[in-house]
């Protein structure tokens, strides 16, 4: 991921027409020798073991945090003292109590900040909500989403910071996107009752080791949703989905129509509007009429990749950053998801709903 943010970095001024021009002016990683590599590798001008140096730095207006999770409160809060702009990948904290008061000290500063949730930078994922906030598929009355991968589906796939249970498990890696992608489709989230599971009760503690310790995380968390809007909802959080790649999928459905929508065919929306004799799903594909498409190629059709939603996410921070209104989502909005994904975790454990 930090690859992802720094190529995004060099690519953004080729692409959108900002007010300012991102530097990549100094790199911090876990020792002298892995922050000179990542340095030259990507075209840092310097580079530090001492994350806090970073920050200190006068010439560094945006620390860009892609550390482990459990970095991310303690980088986000000496930024956020040093009045620097943080962005910060998801998700925000291990918890919702202290993703809170990284928010509030952002609001209490006034500093910017934004946060990793990059699928919601899709033009087709902007496209479905313009349809939803016009009306034309009505009142909104369900939503189910997945988010599913692979990388975990080995029972010999090694503990790592996700399986930490400070912060880790697949509701909180994976779920936070999917969770997120409910929130801007489908609006806030009032209740939950979940169901989360561990596949493998162990896990090799490093890579290669014949050692191995207990899972204290989930590998696959399902969660029936209550809407503030009166839908109702559900979603899955699975790492361990043999087979899948990358299938952040959803479906939304209203009393005139519906959308569907899959990150493994990114550059599809499929619409189905109610039309008498007209039965099925009308695929929409991206092209320059879906801004902002247009900046990376102006023919339809030939589509943006993953790494291009990291592009425009940070050609909207360092719009933000130099004083245009922020889309988010912020810090606060990060927080919301927190919540949320805490109060299924609650719910799991207690086998009751949750009031949010």
């Amino acid at each position: 991921m930090g690859r992802c943010h720094a190529n995004a970095f060099r690519a953004v001024a080729g692409l959108f027409d900002l007010p300012l021009e991102p530097k990549l002016t100094i790199l911090a990683d876990a020792t002298d020798d892995l922050a000179r590599r990542g340095a030259d590798a990507l075209g840092f001008a310097r580079f530090t073991a001492d994350w806090q140096a970073l920050i200190d730095d006068p010439e560094v207006g945006i620390v860009a945090i892609t550390a482990p999770n459990l970095l991310h409160a303690p980088i986000s809060m000496a930024a956020i003292a040093a009045g620097k702009t943080v962005y910060c990948e998801k998700p925000l904290s291990t918890t919702a109590a202290s993703a809170l008061e990284m928010t509030e000290a952002a609001e209490a500063a006034g500093v910017i900040t934004m946060v990793g949730f990059n699928f919601l930078r899709n033009p087709m994922i902007r496209l479905a909500r313009e349809i939803i906030t016009s009306g034309e598929i009505g009142d909104i009355t369900g939503f189910r989403g997945r988010h599913a991968e692979n990388y975990m589906a080995s029972p010999d796939a090694p503990h790592s910071f996700r399986t930490d249970p400070a912060g880790g498990g697949a509701l909180t890696d994976i779920g936070s996107h999917i969770t997120s992608m409910a929130r801007y489709l489908a609006g806030p989230i009032t209740e939950v009752i979940a169901d989360c599971q561990t596949i493998f009760p162990t896990r090799p503690v490093a890579p290669g080791h014949t050692r191995r310790a207990p899972v204290q995380v989930d590998d696959m968390t399902h969660a029936l949703l209550r809407f503030e809007n009166g839908a109702a909802g559900s979603i899955e959080a699975n790492w361990a989905a043999t087979a899948r790649t990358l299938d952040l999928s959803w479906e939304i459905t209203g009393t005139r129509g519906a959308l569907a929508f899959s990150q493994e065919r990114m550059n599809e929306l499929h619409l189905w509007s109610g039309t008498r004799g007209r039965n099925g799903y009308t695929r929409i594909e991206a092209g320059p009429d879906h801004p902002p498409y247009g900046a990376f190629c102006p023919a339809p059709g030939h589509h943006l990749g993953f790494n291009d939603l990291k592009v425009i996410e940070v050609a909207e921070l360092i719009a933000a950053h130099a004083g245009t209104e922020n889309p988010g989502p912020d810090f606060r909005e990060a927080y919301e998801v927190q919540r949320s994904i805490e109060a299924m975790q609650r719910s799991a454990r207690s086998g009751a709903w949750v009031k949010l």
